[in-house]
């Protein structure tokens, strides 16, 4: 079957591989854009009804422009109507959205967790005993251990305040 079939040189496989990638849907990442988007019409369309900009040089344009009577007038003279915006509420909810605060996730790893609490329950405040301590096996300088607590009391607060607690307690009950 294969030794039939012949190879068209004719055939502009380019051309047939463009137009079959023109026709397919853009990948949209916003889900309110994905929603409101109408695959019959083109992106400058879409984008225009949602209040959005397709190219933002033509957005947020360079020359300075004289507003006339609710008109725009470019500065080589051609006159601008307004865009009638059909979908406004795929902005509102895209600001809505970028507005909420957002959550900080960051954790410092356990192995720094665990060498701070080692050097602050050995050596409390002495950062130049820390240095020279032996679990300082990455040979860091007073400064540098000074910060990685300093780090652990900002991403910490409440833990830190309970462990120096626990801490005196320990020192009082020995005592």
């Amino acid at each position: 079957k294969n030794r039939r079939q012949k190879y068209s040189y004719n055939l502009n496989r380019k051309r047939l591989y463009r137009s079959a990638r023109r026709r397919a849907a853009p990948r949209i990442a916003c889900s309110h854009i994905r929603h409101a988007w109408d695959p019959t019409k083109s992106v400058a369309q879409n984008l225009a009804e949602m209040g959005l900009a397709e190219d933002p040089n033509k957005a947020v344009p360079i020359p300075k422009k004289k507003l006339v009577s609710g008109m725009e007038v470019e500065s080589d003279g051609r006159v601008r109507g307004k865009k009638i915006v059909r979908k406004p509420y795929v902005v509102n909810e895209m600001e809505y959205e970028a507005s909420l605060p957002e959550k900080k996730s960051n954790t410092l790893s356990r192995d720094l967790i665990d060498y701070v609490r080692y050097m602050i329950q050995n050596h409390g405040e002495n950062y130049k005993e820390m240095a020279r301590d032996e679990k300082n096996y990455y040979q860091d300088t007073p400064k540098q251990i000074k910060r990685k607590i300093n780090v652990y009391k900002n991403f910490y607060p409440e833990e830190y305040k309970d462990f120096i607690a626990s801490l005196k307690q320990e020192k009082m009950d020995v005592q």
